[in-house]
This record gives structure tokens, sequence and C-alpha cells, in this order.
């Protein structure tokens, strides 16, 4: 049955929100502006309307209402960035369980409308993997959401394999959501250059690559990592990205042990790509050429962008009924997710 599944649907909690006030002078916080605005200080200060906070702290009724002022039958919410992976790590795990409780009970009010990605605190990977389990196994969640860095580390490292390999077992996709970078050349210039302009795609671009030279999708062939705003800009660099290999001026990063294929072998077999936060009908067009409609799905970024905007653009573009089905819910369903 046909309907319209949004795969990156962001919400807060009080708890998540306390934590940030709470961390004073430390990175991740969150500091409050009397010009109306909140202040959000992951790497550098970055001021966001209130009404973005309202927005992402809404799981009731207002929620549902916008949903269906934009013709979207069920959202898939996601904690918004940084998420708990830089916060300490007693308190992030208690702050990721705490939040993975709200949004189950705001699930349970609405399990038509509503399902959940998992929000982790990966800097103790058993509690974290733990936590993925009682998520999916209890919770009935449907992925796990996390960030482009985690303050100190990225999530190729092999100390957070044990979370990608959970992820496969259960059959969950993992939505690899970019934050603040933590890249120093980044931030020369603040968020000009670190923000959602460059800096978050680069860096959750880098992370994908680095997962394909460490040999992450090798160990765990299964594994499917849904990427925002087009797949960051990978569709476009698939030859380019294989390119060296093909001529041999490049070796595997881990001779032996890496890549035991093309890198866009990986971004065909393991990248999904959503349309969140991208209206440019040529970066639509190059994704769907590049990697086909069906490993597409759509992504409105809400509340930092516009559901109906998003909707409007979907809408003008050029895809055939197949395509149009993939986009909405097909492959979302082929992940296990909107059903």
């Amino acid at each position: 049955m046909s309907k319209i599944v949004d795969l990156e649907n962001h919400f807060a909690t009080e708890s998540w929100v306390a934590a940030l006030r709470a961390n004073a002078g430390g990175n991740p916080r969150l500091e409050d502006d009397p010009r109306t605005k909140y202040r959000l200080f992951p790497v550098d200060g970055v001021d966001l309307p209130y009404r973005l906070l309202d927005d992402m702290l809404d799981l009731g009724e207002a929620r549902i209402a916008t949903l269906d002022d934009a013709g979207i039958d069920m959202a898939v919410l996601s904690l918004a960035a940084p998420g708990t992976e830089p916060l300490p790590p007693a308190l992030g795990t208690r702050v990721a369980r705490e939040t993975n409780d709200t949004l189950a009970a705001a699930i349970a009010r609405f399990p038509e409308r509503l399902q959940g990605y998992a929000t982790l605190a990966v800097k103790d990977v058993d509690a974290a993997v733990a936590e993925l389990e009682r998520c999916v196994k209890e919770l009935g969640f449907v992925g796990w959401n996390t960030h482009s860095n985690f303050g100190d580390s990225f999530l190729d490292e092999k100390r957070y394999w044990p979370l990608l390999a959970k992820a496969e077992e259960l059959d969950i996709p993992v939505y690899l959501h970019p934050t603040w970078p933590i890249v120093p050349e980044f931030l020369t210039y603040g968020m000009a250059v670190a923000g959602s302009s460059f800096g978050f795609g680069a860096e959750t671009t880098m992370v994908v690559m680095r997962m394909i030279a460490a040999g992450v999708f090798d160990a765990f062939p299964r594994l499917q990592v849904i990427l925002g705003h087009y797949a960051e800009g990978l569709p476009f660099m698939l030859d380019r990205v294989d390119r060296p290999h093909l001529q041999g001026h490049v070796a595997p990063a881990n001779a032996g042990s890496g890549p035991q294929r093309l890198p866009g072998d990986y971004l065909r077999g393991n990248v999904i790509a959503s349309t969140s936060g991208n209206y440019s009908q040529h970066a639509f067009d190059c994704t769907r050429d590049a990697l086909g409609a069906e490993r597409m799905v759509l992504g409105s970024d809400y509340p930092f962008e516009s559901m109906p905007a998003c909707m409007k653009f979907l809408a003008q573009q050029r895809m055939n009924d197949a395509e149009r089905d993939d986009l909405y819910w097909r492959t979302a369903e082929r992940l296990g997710m909107g059903r």
C-alpha cells in the first residue's frame, strides 16, 4: 500500500536538554540567550531560535498535525545532533536510556504515525550494545541514529565495531548523521566552514570513506548505512573514488585486511541516500542516476528544514511510479521501517 515515510525527523527530550544545560563550560553544552534564542556549543557556539527546540520537544498532537499538514504518513524519529555520544560516559548512558524511554512512550501513543531510532552513548561500548538490543527487542525501534564524530573519535574505529556487529545482527540500518566536526581545519572560520554548508557533510563523507578503508563493510556485509543530503555528495564521486584503484595508483589502506572490492561497490551496496536538507534537482538526479531510486529514502530534516518544502520539491522531480514508491516507502520497508 502506498504511503509516505520520513526517515529523518528530529526530536529532543527534557532530560537531554537538561544534561546539555548542566554541562557548563564543556562540550557539548546549551546556554540560554535573552534574545529568544538558545546557543548550542558542540565545538563553537551557534544560535538557534527557541521555536526549533520547542518543535523538537513536542512529541504529541502538534507533531502529528505537522505530519498531516505535509502529507507524511509516518516519521522515524531521531535525537537531534550532537546526540549523547560526546557526553561523559555515565551521563551519556543515563540520558540515552531516558531518551529512548521517552521516545518509546510517544510511539506507544501514536503507533501508526511514529517509529524510532535508538540513541546510544557509545563511549561505554558494552552498555551501548546492550541498550541497542533493548531498544530493538523491547522497545521496537527500527534503527540506530549516530553521528559523524563522538567528540574525540569516529565510527570506523575498531572499538566501536561491536555496535556495528549488533546492528547487523539485529538487521537494522544505521543513520550516520552529521554533527559539528572535530577536524581542526574545518573550525578555523567558525560555522561558515564547519557548519551545514560544508563541514557537516565533508566530515560525514570522510567517515564513510574511513569505514570502507577500515574494512567495516567486509566484516559486516549486510550493514546498511543511511546518509542524508543525497549521501553527502558521494554519488557525484562514484567514479572518482574508484579510478585510482582501477589505475593501480592506490592500494587498500589496510592491504590484506582492508577493502576487498572497489569503494564504489560499497557505496552502491551498503549506503542509502536520504533527501534531507537539499533542494537541488541536480543533486537529486545525480543520486538517482548513480545509486538508483531503490537506494533512496525520504528525509525531511524537520524541524531544521520544512516538511512541506521537502514534499513540494520531491513532487516536482521526474520519477516514474515505481521510483516514487521506492523513495516514499518501499525502500524504507526493505530496511524494516515504516511498516
